[in-house]
């Protein structure tokens, strides 16, 4: 089920599992510090649930995949990552892709189903972001804290290996560098045409619901709200039967699935 797939020669690590070649691909988008691991047995129970086919993998830099070859990130890694999304799933050979984005990965989701509308059928996004809050900001202000003083760190070296370093770095200093506090993807959210579900929780420790009005009123598709009280940022982890529930339902209104 897991195997490596190439591109722009980079390893990236890929769980693949097909129940019919006619059938959706949910594809799983992790978050800033995530990885395949990290989504659990969540991706098993919706394909489960739904009858479609998953696709989860590692983004470069994360869990199996390759190291980061630069250290360095632009305000546009998100819009490079949505690329790499897109080749990922022509080489994969999926034609219908119901997209999951869990923060970070929520954000590329946006943008790729707003650049490449032809094989993306449904969007589900959770903890995204389209602009810079200061919430957000404190939240990661509270991360480096948790990494240096806490056993945080030990934990997701299980999952990241020697890369771990990197990956917390490239995330808090992007996302802390004064040159990011003008990021905005805005721009791409009229051009998304297909339904969404925007899950939020309410005490989201990264995001406010600024992120959930912005998205629901600026993009052109059928769009649903999910906002799930006395839950943080990882609503599918914190409240995953009530999640896998309302993502069930939608998924079966984009796709008739007997």
């Amino acid at each position: 089920m897991l195997k490596d797939v190439i591109i722009s020669g980079v390893s990236l690590k890929v769980k693949h599992k097909v129940e019919a070649a006619d059938r959706p691909t949910i594809v799983f988008l992790h978050d800033s510090l995530g990885c395949i691991d990290l989504w659990r047995d969540f991706p098993e129970k919706l394909g489960k649930e739904t009858h479609c086919n998953i696709l989860v993998y590692d983004r470069q830099g994360y869990g199996q995949s390759g190291p980061f070859t630069d250290l360095s990130r632009g305000n546009n890694y998100l819009e490079k990552e949505a690329d790499v999304l897109h080749e990922l799933i022509q080489q994969t050979g999926i034609r219908q892709a119901i997209l999951f984005g869990h923060s970070d990965g929520a954000s590329i989701a946006l943008i790729a189903a707003a650049k490449y509308p032809a094989a993306i059928i449904g969007l589900i996004t959770e903890g995204a972001h389209i602009f810079v809050e200061d919430i957000t900001l404190k939240g990661i202000r509270d991360a480096v804290v948790a990494y240096r003083t806490t056993n945080l760190k030990e934990k997701l070296t299980r999952y990241h290996g020697v890369k771990m370093d990197a990956v917390f770095a490239a995330w808090a200093d992007t996302w802390l560098s004064e040159t990011f506090k003008s990021w905005n993807i805005e721009k791409f959210l009229p051009q998304i045409i297909c339904p969404i579900l925007v899950i939020q929780g309410e005490h989201d420790e990264f995001g406010s619901m600024k992120q959930v009005t912005g998205i629901i009123n600026q993009v052109s598709g059928k769009s649903t709200q999910l906002i799930m009280s006395s839950v943080g940022h990882t609503p599918h982890k914190e409240a995953g039967d009530e999640v896998l529930y309302h993502v069930v339902v939608f998924v079966k209104s984009v796709y008739s699935i007997p």
